[in-house]
């Protein structure tokens, strides 16, 4: 990939101001998820109170919400009015970032229809993923990713090497492991996938929805170790409950939403859960709107097999590799091969098993 020609500077113009939209009205059924306020991380003891009110969640729901994590509102609103200005563009300007999808690489643009959510119907999906700012990941990018380029790195060390850092730790007192065990692995200098990600959701006419079933995307899991789901207000995201319910994920001010994904589904024999979530069409007030999204997502360095963990609380509870396959699969490539499945066709019906690598399966739900 080329490498980047100029060092960051001042933007050459300023950004809008992005404001957020407000909430729906509609009466939705909301999940009922477990925020941890990371503000007092430091504190004595603390570690270990948020660990444990956290385990149910990462062990049964896979899904939460952090709160007191160190960026102002502004900082992520800025970061909204970064990718709304890319996906202002003229397509035949988008495009010329596109990511090698093909080969299981999400640094850059993915257009709109890459991939689709029922047969014959592609998505309404355009994302561009800026990955970390090492020699080894650079390549070339817009002009609006260039002239923030300071501020779009500030951002993205900052979860790397706080927000998410004192995430693995919890989950590493969870695990009964040194508190650095997970952190090791996840290091911004790493070569991994790791990256920043503006989203953004096509609306669709209410005929358009009733033909996709209102899908915008297929209940599926995330391919790395953590995704991180900035605040944004228009209703979309669903996560699957233990009992098979589908429940609203409500966009509560001054949250992140958080879940855990395959790799440490994996690392903990299934104890941890890769949750199951989908997008689908908006409540009526929120219909007509765009969907802006800004995202994180925390994938470990390439080399890390996905074997379980020589963990004490796993030994006691008696689990091993869900499939002993994973033991010789390196992250990276199990990332890399979600990603290049992305983009096959779906078959008709039903909750549908996709083979992705050494034999291990992906399932993927209405």
């Amino acid at each position: 990939m080329a490498a980047v020609q100029s060092m960051p500077g001042l933007p050459s113009k300023p950004l809008p101001k992005y404001e957020q939209v407000a909430e729906t009205s509609a009466s939705l059924d909301w999940a009922d998820l477990v925020t941890l306020d990371l503000s007092n991380f430091e504190a004595p003891g603390e570690r270990e109170r948020l660990a444990a009110q956290l385990k149910d969640a990462v062990h049964n729901v896979g899904f939460f919400y952090i709160t007191g994590f160190g960026l102002s509102q502004e900082e992520v609103d800025n970061q909204f009015a970064i990718g709304k200005e890319f996906f202002a563009l003229p397509t035949e300007e988008k495009v010329k970032y596109r990511a090698d999808l093909e080969h299981g690489n999400y640094n850059g643009y993915r257009p709109k229809g890459s991939s689709e959510v029922l047969p014959g119907k592609r998505d309404n999906v355009e994302m561009f993923n800026v990955f970390k700012f090492i020699p080894e990941l650079e390549r070339g990018q817009p002009d609006v990713i260039n002239d923030n380029r300071a501020e779009i790195e500030r951002f993205q060390r900052h979860i790397a090497e706080d927000t998410v850092q004192k995430l693995l730790i919890l989950i590493a007192i969870i695990l009964e492991l040194p508190e650095d065990h997970l952190t090791k692995g996840h290091q911004y200098d790493d070569v991994s996938d790791c990256h920043l990600r503006y989203m953004i959701y096509r609306h669709r006419s209410a005929q358009e929805n009733a033909e996709y079933q209102n899908l915008y995307s297929k209940g599926h899991t995330d391919f790395g170790s953590l995704t991180l789901l900035f605040r944004q207000p228009v209703a979309a995201l669903q996560i699957r409950m233990p009992d098979g319910s589908w429940k609203w994920v409500k966009p509560y001010p001054g949250s992140i939403t958080v879940n855990i994904a395959d790799v440490l589904q994996f690392w903990t024999a299934g104890y941890l859960k890769s949750s199951i979530h989908r997008v689908v069409a908006p409540p009526p007030d929120q219909a007509h709107i765009d969907r802006l999204g800004l995202l994180y997502f925390l994938r470990p360095a390439h080399d890390l097999k996905l074997k379980a963990l020589d963990s004490p609380l796993l030994q006691r509870l008696g689990l091993t590799s869900e499939n002993d396959a994973a033991n010789e699969i390196k992250a990276g490539d199990w990332v890399r091969a979600r990603v290049k499945g992305n983009q096959d066709k779906v078959s008709e019906g039903g909750n549908k098993n996709k083979p992705v690598l050494g034999g291990i399966e992906a399932k993927y739900y209405d």
